[in-house]
């Protein structure tokens, strides 16, 4: 199918790509908005090489190569800075074929700005849509109305459009950890600029990672209850006390932070869910699918599915609705698969069973690099893109 109408609710990472595929495929397409800026959720993402590989099957190789950092190495340390494994992963990125790319949220948010054709329409918040014969109309608050051939819903972990789409409500769950994020000035003193650096215990964790513009990427996870905060003053005396004891390049890191710039997210997933399309509507990304963030998938498994959704509606001609229903079946079991390991892998980092803690701690010790370049690739190799 060619010529088609195309509304996207969402410009994140999902929507934006689902925008410049399409409107390469010929599709005409318009991209709807709520905020009234465009400020990425998370200061860094982790963009591993099936995620990669679909950029660059939309001509966006060389521009994610310019902005992301060059990780040649991971390394997981205890607390007292005593290096647990250290990862070679020239080896992975020979079996996958691709390089994985960390970069900066707000980078690489420009980026698809760039790439997409088109204007994003800002400060729409989408109220409903409603089908009609061969089309599908999306409201907005401001008494806008949108009509397209089909409607992508790509408006994120707390969706408005998901209940439309599974006819029932489903809630972002959270999974009982806070996340703080954002960039440093890179630095030796903290991490190698090629190597990914994880620091591990006390079911707690604080990771650095190279993105582009001799920056890094941080994050600290913490087990909390749910509802906990802290004003941005109060952020760097809190990650010290949780904190308190770490090695000198994580009690480095805190002292570096911005606080006004660091993030403080309360985690939490979607799903599986059951169903991605109903009609002319399609679920895409954190819509669909959101993740714990530690498989470093969520983005990737976006990107996957703007392929999956363009390939089909590149490939076939029997019906608009054929087309994202033959999407939702080739996207069910992959997605479904990768929400349920990122959260036992989070569960596993974060001390649900501080007995099965304990025991990932020992394996790290034990574990042979090439079993854990295994493992990702695994994870990289089950998708789409080979």
């Amino acid at each position: 199918m060619d010529g088609l109408k195309v509304v996207i609710i969402g410009a994140g990472i999902g929507g934006l790509t689902a925008a410049i595929a399409l409107s390469q495929s010929g599709h005409t397409v318009e991209v709807y908005e709520r905020a009234q800026e465009l400020r990425p959720r998370g200061a860094g993402i982790s963009l591993w090489s099936n995620g990669v590989k679909v950029l660059n099957r939309f001509g966006m190789g060389k521009d994610i190569a310019e902005i992301g950092g060059q990780m040649d190495f991971m390394q997981y340390l205890s607390t007292s800075g005593e290096v647990l494994n250290h990862v070679n992963l020239h080896p992975l990125i020979e079996e996958v074929g691709q390089r994985p790319y960390p970069v900066a949220r707000a980078d690489l948010q420009a980026m698809l700005l760039e790439k997409f054709p088109g204007t994003v329409n800002l400060g729409y918040r989408c109220l409903s849509v409603e089908e009609h014969g061969e089309q599908v109309t999306a409201q907005f608050e401001n008494g806008h109305k949108a009509t397209g051939d089909l409607l992508i819903a790509a408006d994120g972990v707390r969706s408005s459009l998901r209940q439309y789409v599974l006819d029932r409500e489903v809630h972002p769950t959270y999974r009982d950890y806070v996340n703080w994020n954002g960039l440093v000035a890179a630095d030796e003193a903290l991490t190698p600029a090629n190597t990914w650096t994880i620091y591990v215990g006390n079911h707690q964790r604080a990771s650095l990672m190279p993105v582009g513009g001799d920056r890094l990427y941080f994050f600290f996870d913490v087990p909390l209850p749910l509802g906990t905060s802290a004003p941005p003053e109060l952020i760097r005396s809190e990650l010290a006390e949780h904190f308190k004891g770490w090695a000198e390049p994580v009690q480095t890191l805190i002292e570096r932070i911005n606080p006004e710039q660091t993030n403080r997210l309360e985690i939490s997933d979607v799903g599986p869910v059951d169903r991605m399309v109903r009609g002319r509507v399609a679920l895409l990304g954190d819509a669909a699918h959101a993740t714990c963030p530690d498989l470093g998938q969520g983005g990737c498994q976006a990107l996957e599915d703007v392929y999956m959704l363009n390939h089909f509606l590149l490939t076939t001609n029997i019906s608009v609705e054929d087309a994202l229903k033959r999407y939702e079946a080739a996207r069910e079991d992959r997605t479904r698969s990768i929400v349920k390991k990122a959260r036992n892998r989070a569960e596993v980092i974060h001390g649900k069973d501080p007995e099965v803690t304990a025991q990932w701690y020992d394996q790290l010790r034990q574990e042979s690099p090439s079993d854990v370049t295994d493992a990702i690739a695994k994870t990289i190799l089950t998708g789409p893109l080979q």
